[in-house]
């Protein structure tokens, strides 16, 4: 791909050196930034009507969506529709709360709240390219910050500067071809580690069930989520392993976490940079949490948020801590947090929305746990200590080139948009 002739420095660090006949604008000087509101209160409560014209964006659709927005779950009444932002088919909107700064165009008529603003009057030659703009995220990073979140509104993206020359279609066309085929190449690279992930989940929960040998003879579990158990297996309530312990006061421990995909994590070294939990400055009520015991995030139990804790440290004191007395704690560990199990805690968390669902502790003795002889448990261990690496060594691998992909996609984009490469007019080889 070649290269302008001769560049000058745009002023703006995320653009760099631009082509010489390019600019740089404010996007406000080529669209309308028009915020998003909700509907105004009117006499009947309930706004979504199965009838209504026009759909009602929520976060949710748009963080679903990749570049179009091609479905919404509710529609607005036509009362909530007059009072509220309009957006038709082909309006390029951005996310100015969750998501922040994710850009988006609709392919449905639709009205949107005060979380995104509308880039209205956009010529429409401009919106694939804008578009691409706010794909690399760039144009965001010099905003001001509310606390972790981006401090985005109507004035601060309407003066993002972004580069810009008479014809852009060109750039437009290479890009969406360009970019297909990454994204073909990402989704079947998702695809691998997606079934290499499965196929982990189903090994665990089929081993700590069904055992090793297939050939032996089984009986019913009692419950569908276990399913058969070879004969010689015993089925025990939970309950008989685990005893809530609440010790407090040790401040100078590491902090623990508990998460769904990891278990018991130190929250320093190995807890997601997804985990924005507030810490407070006392830690003087945290749970005291000593290696082998068990550890539960009651309001995520539901999703799994359990496991045995391979370190001391201490844990919120919204979780639960409990003696574990069972025979071999890395099989009940493989046992508890597979599938097989993660519906019992789900059954038994109560709440009004599932985001604040509290697993009842007393609920344990409802619990069934499929137990095999100790020297099974030991041989099952082992086996998956074996296997489970293998398997996650290989979705590393996979994880890695989607990350390499990702950033080549945006070295892509960032270098078509700022004309570090000359895109020809006509593209005779597809390139």
């Amino acid at each position: 791909m070649k290269r302008y002739s001769e560049y000058k420095n745009s002023g703006i660090r995320w653009i760099g050196e631009i082509p010489a006949n390019w600019d740089v604008v404010k996007l406000k000087r080529i669209c309308r930034i028009k915020r998003g509101a909700s509907p105004r209160p009117i006499d009947d409560p309930i706004y979504f009507d199965d009838n209504g014209e026009r759909y009602w964006v929520r976060i949710a659709d748009v963080t679903r969506s990749n570049k179009y927005l091609v479905e919404c779950e509710q529609k607005l009444s036509p009362l909530g529709i007059e009072n509220s932002v309009k957006i038709d088919e082909g309006d390029l909107f951005i996310s100015i709360c969750a998501s922040v700064g994710k850009p988006c165009i609709s392919q449905v008529k639709a009205c949107i709240h005060d979380g995104f603003v509308l880039l209205d009057r956009l010529p429409t030659p401009y919106k694939n390219y804008i578009y691409y703009i706010f794909v690399l995220e760039l144009p965001c990073h010099g905003l001001g910050k509310i606390g972790t979140q981006l401090n985005l509104n109507s004035e601060t993206i309407g003066n993002i500067d972004i580069p810009l020359h008479d014809n852009i279609e060109p750039i437009c066309a290479y890009l969406d071809r360009r970019i297909t085929k990454i994204d073909e190449l990402l989704a079947d690279l998702q695809s691998q580690a997606d079934l290499l992930d499965r196929y982990k989940r189903e090994l665990i929960a089929d081993t700590v069930t069904h055992g090793l040998n297939k050939t032996v003879p089984c009986k019913n579990s009692g419950t569908d989520w276990i399913g058969d158990i070879p004969t010689h297996w015993d089925v025990v309530p939970l309950r008989a392993f685990l005893k809530i312990v609440s010790t407090k006061n040790n401040v100078e421990l590491p902090l623990l976490s508990v998460e769904r995909e990891k278990g018991v994590v130190d929250r320093e070294t190995e807890g997601s940079e997804s985990n924005h939990n507030h810490i407070p400055d006392d830690l003087s009520n945290y749970k005291v949490v000593k290696a082998g015991q068990f550890v539960m995030n009651k309001m995520k139990a539901w999703r799994g948020s359990y496991g045995v804790s391979p370190y001391d440290g201490i844990v919120s004191p919204a979780y639960y801590v409990f003696n574990l007395n069972f025979p071999n704690s890395s099989f009940f560990n493989y046992a508890i947090r597979s599938s097989k199990y993660v519906g019992f805690f789900g059954r038994d968390s109560y709440g009004i929305r599932t985001d604040q669902w509290d697993f009842k502790v007393e609920k344990i003795k409802d619990i069934p746990f499929a137990v095999p002889p100790v020297t099974e448990q030991q041989m099952i261990v082992e086996y998956l200590d074996n296997k489970i690496p293998l398997i996650e060594s290989l979705i590393a691998d996979i994880n890695k080139q989607i990350e390499k992909l990702k950033q080549y996609r945006q070295i892509v984009i960032h270098d078509a948009v700022t004309g570090k490469i000359k895109v020809k007019e006509k593209q005779d080889n597809g390139n």
